[in-house]
């Protein structure tokens, strides 16, 4: 069986757009909306946008969205048994075995963007990914920190934690952390605390949004971050989805879940490889395609 992964912000790269139109001119149409959609010139910032355009939160994350759903729908080879995304990769997995629309996809990823970036402005927070100790010992030490908002908040693969939370409380977790005998701790290159409860407000905004979009039942599972587990259910899809912003992503849990339910082959869709090396540190029998 063949599992398609979707990766999210982070595998953004410069000239993105240019792997797309090498054997068709059909992603120029998907550009185009994007465009009207967005109300900027996406089609320019994908072929010819600096690094520093394409971290934006409100450029990045459409730009990620777009390159991994036109490859996805572009491609004669993609026929997934069972999709899962990483983050904002969940949206372009439910748009590419068309749960979502691209146009309703992308409407979706913007107001996500946005939400969060009005968030990343007003509250100092931020991420850090906690390298060498046991999930179950981040886990506890964030639970005891009770003065500060700091959680965990992706489960990317065995011995690769992130936390999330306020500036004020990654310092006290990264000290508890490190005594506690942690490799490393590493803040990440981004200026909100994604999948936090600091993100409440963006979830409201995002869950109006999803409330207003229609869902389809998709063609086969998607493993969705917050579970772990598969849905074939619209209604579930979207509750999952809104709590989303504000829960941990079980990348782990979700790649384990997807091998006992059969998965032989991983298949990584996005600019650049992301996910194939988490994959690998999670089962070391799986070695991912990335397209």
């Amino acid at each position: 069986m063949k599992a398609y992964i979707f990766s999210g912000q982070g595998s953004q790269k410069e000239g993105m757009g240019h792997d797309l139109v090498k054997t068709s001119h059909t992603p120029y149409e998907y550009l185009e909306m994007a465009n009207r959609i967005l109300g900027f010139d996406m089609s320019r910032l994908m072929f010819e946008g600096t690094a520093k355009e394409l971290k934006q939160t409100q450029v990045t994350q459409p730009a990620v969205f777009l390159y991994s759903v036109i490859k996805a729908r572009t491609s004669r080879d993609f026929k997934p048994d069972m999709v899962a995304g990483h983050s904002l990769g969940e949206f372009a997995a439910l748009s590419a075995v068309r749960t979502i629309s691209i146009a309703d996809g992308l409407r979706l990823v913007h107001t996500r963007a946005l939400a969060m970036q009005k968030v990343c402005d007003a509250i100092p927070s931020g991420m850090a990914a906690v390298l060498g100790i046991d999930d179950s010992i981040v886990e506890a030490i964030c639970a005891s920190i009770t003065e500060e908002i700091v959680v965990p908040a992706n489960y990317n693969c065995p011995g690769q934690l992130v936390i999330s939370g306020s500036m004020k409380g990654l310092e006290i977790a990264k000290e508890k952390i490190m005594e506690a005998g942690a490799r490393r701790v590493l803040p990440l290159n981004v200026n909100g605390a994604f999948h936090s409860p600091v993100m409440q407000s963006a979830k409201e905004e995002l869950m109006a949004a999803i409330n207003d979009t229609v869902f389809k039942a998709p063609p086969v599972p998607i493993y969705q971050n917050n579970t772990a587990l598969p849905s074939l259910d619209p209604d579930e899809i979207k509750e999952n989805l809104i709590a989303h912003l504000t829960s941990p992503v079980k990348w782990t849990q979700s790649i384990e879940n997807m091998i006992v339910d059969g998965a032989k082959q991983f298949i990584e869709m996005g600019p650049r490889p992301i996910l194939s090396s988490m994959i690998k540190k999670i089962d070391r029998r799986f070695i991912p395609v990335h397209m």
